[in-house]
């Protein structure tokens, strides 16, 4: 679960800036749109197997 401490007097605007960038930065929405849809496991191997090898 992502939280973001805001500050008395800092704008909302920029608090809300900060968490999104927290939330891109973590992958949460990524993966929550991946789960979206149901992907069948044979398109799920063959996903895997086309992205890149991490270093």
């Amino acid at each position: 679960m992502s939280r973001i401490e805001v500050s008395p007097g800092e704008p909302l605007e920029k608090a809300l800036r900060r968490f999104k960038k927290k939330i891109e930065r973590e992958g949460t929405l990524k993966q929550l749109k991946a789960r979206k849809y149901y992907e069948k496991p044979s398109e799920r191997k063959r996903k895997k197997a086309r992205a890149p090898k991490p270093r």
